[in-house]
């Protein structure tokens, strides 16, 4: 109940504004739909399966680019913080590519990939990489030596170390890595799906804004909120879970 509060409180103040305005006039209220006119356009489309359509091929989209992203991160990053000259070779090609705007590079992504899907798979993937590999490889550099060495006095081999002690200590850092990650996967889907795509929340966002309805573009930015919250939500579930029984 206490976590539903801000929510309705965030709706109490978007219906108040929305009314505040249509009553002062200060803006056209057709640019400022109201959260019962965001909500009758996502029962309309629930209905109709569009909904349901859209957000399963952006969520398609989103996995498969960020499961390579992590996949690739959670590897490399484990590794440049257990190996100091890899961490040595790999950080300045990081650090010199990872301030450049993803955006930029979206154009040369199309050009490489083409309109289809692996231009939008490959442009997540490249995006929500550097920050997963950053937050994996500082996890494992933050856990305390003197764990280690501790673990090392009663006979651990390295492997033990990195199975028993590294990846559990590291793994909070790991997982805030991870839900970086997914939520700026889902911040770039949406550009990524403006241009060549015929589904997706991108593409219904655009839409909505081709053909001027600002409750269908409402809709689509807060269905990529839920599913940024839920998917949160699971992996703290699962951080929950994996810590609890590596504790016990």
């Amino acid at each position: 109940m206490t976590r539903a509060l801000p929510v309705l409180a965030a709706l109490a103040a978007w219906a108040l504004i929305c009314y505040g305005n249509a009553r002062l006039g200060y803006m056209n209220p057709v640019l400022l739909p109201t959260p019962w006119a965001v909500a009758e356009v996502g029962v309309a489309s629930a209905r109709s399966g569009e909904l349901a359509w859209h957000v399963l091929t952006s969520l398609t989209r989103v996995a498969e680019g960020f499961g390579l992203a992590a996949l690739a991160a959670l590897a490399l990053g484990i590794l440049a913080g257990l190996c100091v000259p890899l961490r040595h070779m790999v950080e300045p090609v990081i650090e010199f590519v990872r301030p450049i705007p993803p955006l930029a590079f979206l154009p040369m992504f199309l050009v490489w990939f083409g309109l289809g899907e692996p231009s939008k798979v490959a442009f997540i993937a490249y995006t929500t990489f550097f920050p997963m590999f950053v937050g994996v490889a500082a996890g494992v550099l933050r856990v305390d030596v003197m764990l280690l060495r501790a673990a090392a006095s009663l006979g651990a081999t390295r492997a033990d170390l990195v199975r028993r002690v590294v990846l559990p200590a590291a793994l909070p850092g790991i997982v805030v890595a991870l839900r970086l990650g997914f939520g700026l996967a889902l911040f770039v889907i949406v550009g990524a799906e403006f241009i060549g795509a015929d589904a997706g929340l991108g593409n219904l966002i655009m839409e909505g804004r081709t053909y001027f309805n600002p409750p269908v573009i409402v809709m689509g930015a807060l269905v990529l909120g839920f599913l940024g919250s839920l998917v949160n939500a699971l992996l703290l579930t699962v951080e929950r879970r994996v810590l609890h029984t590596a504790h016990r």
